[in-house]
């Protein structure tokens, strides 16, 4: 019997906001969605989740618990998926699955996303792939972005410079260059500190639409103070996390002041789109930049991108992939890359000192 070309990939990522799922036939030569679903956190594993973002007492106990939550969600999600698409586990060649970052420093030489792969292996009775980041970092590399690879092999253009820019709780983008090598780095904030701020005065998890952020007014000696922050001037390869961009940071550049909450926010919005922009911008004038991710919904977000970028700024909708599958699509191509013993990372975009198998397998 001739072995399956579908592949399921997870993804829940730094905004925390829920699981992503996706079925991807890898079959020819380009890879194509088949089924897609999303799921919200439940309310008690995003709890856990985000009080593992800093450290606290009994982390590693508490640790061990979120990831056999996460797991067991993620059972859920896939269960769901098969259903939507009429299908059976063992129709499924491998389970993608990303897990949650909780710890990103590379330059000790970890990173760490939890979730137990063999609890997920059980309950689906499907392989699952996992921790694809921690080759990458004891090759020397920055285990991130991971996508830049995926991102060409589904988005390049033999006729534009494209940027692919993801847009989730940090930013990443992928400069996708007709006669020049593929690169690739995170620029810093996507929507992270925004939904910190409108979640401790609103108490939402994210500003819907933006609509928030364009009631506001940006605050120039704010957003200047926000830029100066060393991780921007930082060249490539480069990757951070919530251990940088986090609450404590957020406060500390607000000490003093007692400006308007939706000035604030508009500002933590501006410092999004400024960040992005340049990290583009120091790489070239691109023809077309594909936004995907949750802030690809934020308008106010997309309409500051669109004001300081020299070509068009649409989702990856645009060339046929919905921005919020993307992330959960690139992981079912790094489990196909991993279960056929091909390299999947990028050594000029995450620095390690060669191309790697990234992945460990969890056999059914």
């Amino acid at each position: 019997m001739a072995q399956s070309n579908l592949y399921i990939g997870l993804m829940t990522g730094t905004s925390l906001d829920g699981i992503d799922a996706v079925i991807v036939d890898m079959q020819g030569t380009t890879p194509r969605l088949v089924a897609s679903l999303g799921a919200p956190l439940p309310p008690l594993l995003r709890a856990q989740l985000l009080q593992l973002q800093s450290a606290s007492h009994d982390e590693i106990h508490l640790a061990q618990l979120a990831a056999n939550a996460h797991s067991l969600a993620s059972a859920d999600v896939v269960a769901m998926l098969l259903e939507k698409a009429q299908l059976k586990p063992d129709a499924i060649r491998a389970i993608g699955n990303h897990g949650q970052t909780i710890r990103h420093r590379p330059e000790l030489g970890y990173t760490l996303q939890i979730g137990n792969h063999a609890l997920l292996a059980e309950h689906t009775g499907i392989t699952v792939v996992g921790d694809f980041r921690s080759r990458d970092v004891a090759a020397g590399g920055q285990g991130a972005p991971l996508v830049p690879a995926f991102h060409q092999a589904v988005f390049a253009s033999p006729h534009q410079n494209r940027v692919v820019l993801n847009i989730g709780g940090i930013a990443n983008l992928s400069w996708l260059g007709q006669n020049q090598a593929i690169t690739g780095f995170d620029s810093g904030p996507g929507n992270v500190l925004m939904d910190l701020w409108i979640h401790q005065h609103l108490g939402v998890n994210y500003d819907a639409d933006g609509a928030w952020a364009a009631s506001g007014q940006i605050l120039p000696d704010l957003l200047t103070r926000m830029l100066n922050e060393p991780f921007f001037a930082l060249s490539a390869p480069k990757s951070t996390g919530r251990d940088l961009f986090h609450h404590a940071w957020l406060e500390q550049h607000l000490l003093g002041r007692n400006d308007k909450p939706a000035d604030v926010q508009a500002t933590l919005c501006a410092l999004s789109a400024y960040s992005m922009s340049q990290a583009i911008l120091s790489q070239g004038r691109p023809d077309k930049v594909l936004v995907c991710g949750g802030g690809a919904h934020n308008q106010q977000l997309m309409r500051l991108l669109a004001q300081q970028l020299p070509g068009p700024v649409s989702s990856t909708a645009s060339v046929g992939v919905h921005p919020d599958w993307v992330e959960a699509f690139a992981f079912a191509w790094l489990a196909e890359r991993c279960i056929n013993g091909l390299s999947a990372n990028l050594p000029a975009v995450t620095g390690a000192q060669g191309p790697r198998i990234l992945g460990a397998i969890w056999p059914n």
